[in-house]
């Protein structure tokens, strides 16, 4: 769900109790739509995390690290020249609605004091992020520029004044009397249904209306407009109970995180609800991996694209391969022909346009009529059918051996693909590109080599067992040869999901293998796979003496033997990663 209004209330109450008074000890910019806010206070240091994305955007405090780029961006600098070293004076929301102000004091150019507001509004697809200059209006720069083609009501770059988004009509559930109430519903077209609230108050989502309708069903039997005065008592003291009574909760239903809200849903059913004691904590466990996936899935689309085009590329041949072989199989019928015409070229002469000649590899010794070509003699007519037989024999052969290296291409091609999709990072994303150029799938000008300088490669994933084991994952095709072929010795323990695109993973044996080890490096092969969201995968184990690289293979392509075979339905690993 959508970020509200009412729980935006639950977060400035958190911001202004770490922020109020605390100096800007840092700013950074990890994201194009993305700023991180650093302050310390009591020798601690707090990262409130603002972001102006069109999928998810929020405010909150943040535990995660994230990577800057090597050269900061032009808002960022511009928030570093302003607020750098500023002492946060407020937090505000404005109307209950989903934009809030944090107002900073700093010194201008010339050593006075001003005062810098940063104006932030979650508005989906139009959040955006403003510093603005308090004493003039002026805006100093946005994260994200409008100019007037893009939105006719107003523009936000540097050196244009400030003008906020349009005011909302609806009434503020914090401070709204019966008249107001009463007026508001009899002069507004509105739906005594689920989103009566919505379409009343500034700040409800969608499901907070749901769940105060539901509520008010319990208490009340009608809900209409000759009730008005029972929903305006019950609206009253919900918002009243709100601001005592707060409950942080994310749902989850059937494993999957649905909801979240600082006012309990009881109208969800068959659902879990996890309790967070701080607004900022559940709304970045709720949301991190939906955005983190979301980023990676755009940074690594155009990779994506290319391994999509490669497999369509690969499926075309395959078929057009299977057609060349049906084509071939009828080159058994030509071999018989030119064998009989020869057995029989004594009875034949140029102008014959069939020869009626006895099968002598039937049992029957039945007779085979067989087309000749009249302007062609005996023998010219015998080689066209051994011709034809050789032609579609050497054609056979070709296909063979092309579709055997096109199914190995589309065996690489796919565990690429799944690499790109069990991504966790975009030093990842950059790994699977220099892969890509190294296979040549992706080819670059000579004069732009010397300008792409690659980045430091990562390192496979490490895991700690719970028998103190080590475990071993390789996050592409180049870190599963690394693996594999250099750091695994003979002895250690070699797992694959079976004839599924996946991760090698490896298990440094130094003796019996605990099962409850095996249990979770088997885990671990199918939640890096293809078939993640599976039951019961197939996942092949052996020793790595018995795993072998062909000649000319493609990373990460591999052959093994006596292997077994464990089957297992992947969940995410609790076992302690070793960073």
């Amino acid at each position: 769900m959508a970020l509200d209004g009412i729980y935006l209330s639950s977060l400035i109450e958190e911001i202004k109790d770490v922020i109020i008074d605390c100096r800007v000890d840092k700013v950074t910019q990890p994201e194009k739509d993305e700023i991180i806010l650093s302050f310390k206070k009591n020798r601690k240091i707090y990262k409130l995390l603002i972001s102006s994305s069109s999928n998810y955007p929020r405010i909150h405090f943040t535990e995660f690290n994230k990577e800057n780029p090597a050269q900061a961006p032009i808002f960022c600098m511009v928030l570093r020249k302003y607020l750098n070293t500023a002492t946060v004076l407020d937090v505000r929301q404005l109307n209950s609605d989903r934009l809030l102000i944090i107002d900073f004091k700093s010194s201008d150019e010339l050593g006075f004091d001003s005062v810098y507001s940063l104006i932030i509004e979650i508005m989906g697809r139009h959040s955006n992020i403003s510093l603005v200059r308090t004493r003039d209006n002026l805006v100093m720069d946005s994260i994200k520029h409008v100019t007037a083609d893009v939105n006719t009501f107003r523009v936000l770059f540097t050196g244009v004044e400030y003008a906020y988004p349009p005011i909302s009509t609806k009434l503020n559930p914090f401070n709204f009397t019966y008249e107001e109430f009463y007026e508001y519903i009899t002069t507004k077209e509105i739906h005594y249904a689920e989103k009566f609230f919505t379409g009343t108050f500034t700040g409800i989502s969608s499901k907070l209306s749901s769940e105060l309708l539901y509520r008010y069903s319990f208490e009340h039997k009608s809900f209409d407009l000759e009730h008005a005065k029972h929903i305006y008592d019950f609206t009253v003291n919900m918002f009243k109970s709100l601001s005592k009574d707060t409950f942080l909760a994310s749902y989850t239903v059937k494993g999957k995180l649905e909801d979240f809200h600082c006012v309990k849903l009881t109208s969800l059913k068959d659902c879990e609800y996890a309790e967070y004691d701080s607004p900022s904590k559940l709304i970045e466990n709720f949301y991190f991996q939906k955005d983190n996936h979301d980023r990676l899935n755009s940074k690594s689309a155009g990779l994506q694209k290319i391994v999509h085009n490669n497999i369509n590329r690969c499926d075309k041949k395959i078929k057009i391969l299977k057609e060349t072989l049906k084509e071939c199989d009828t080159k058994g019928a030509y071999k018989l022909n030119g064998e009989l015409l020869t057995a029989n070229i004594y009875s034949l002469k140029k102008g014959d346009k069939f020869a009626s000649v006895v099968n002598y590899y039937s049992e029957d010794g039945a007779f085979v009529k067989i087309k000749l070509d009249e302007n062609k003699t005996p023998s010219q007519n015998i080689q066209y059918y051994f011709k034809k037989y050789n032609k579609f024999k050497i054609a056979e052969e070709m296909a063979l051996i092309q579709m055997n290296l096109t199914e190995n291409e589309l065996k690489y091609l796919h565990s690429v693909l799944t690499n790109i999709i069990n991504v966790e990072n975009y030093n990842g994303i950059e790994d699977i590109k220099n892969e890509l150029i190294e296979t040549d799938y992706i080819t670059f000008k000579k004069h732009n080599k010397g300008k792409n300088k690659k980045a430091k490669p990562t390192k496979p994933m490490h895991f700690v067992s719970s028998d103190g084991i080590d475990i071993y994952v390789g996050r592409n095709n180049i870190q599963n040869d690394f693996l594999t072929l250099k750091l695994a010795n003979k002895n250690d323990m070699w797992l694959h999901t079976k004839d599924i695109p996946g991760s090698h993973v490896i298990i440094k044996n130094f003796g019996d293998i605990p099962e409850n080890t095996l249990l979770e490096a088997c885990n671990l092969s199918a939640f890096y796979s293809k078939s993640k969201d599976s039951s019961s995968v197939p996942v092949d184990y052996t020793e790595v003496k018995n795993v072998k690289k062909p000649s000319g293979a493609k990373p990460g392509m591999v052959i093994y033997s006596t292997n077994k075979t464990m089957y297992i339905t992947p969940s995410e690993s609790t076992l302690k990663r070793v960073e």
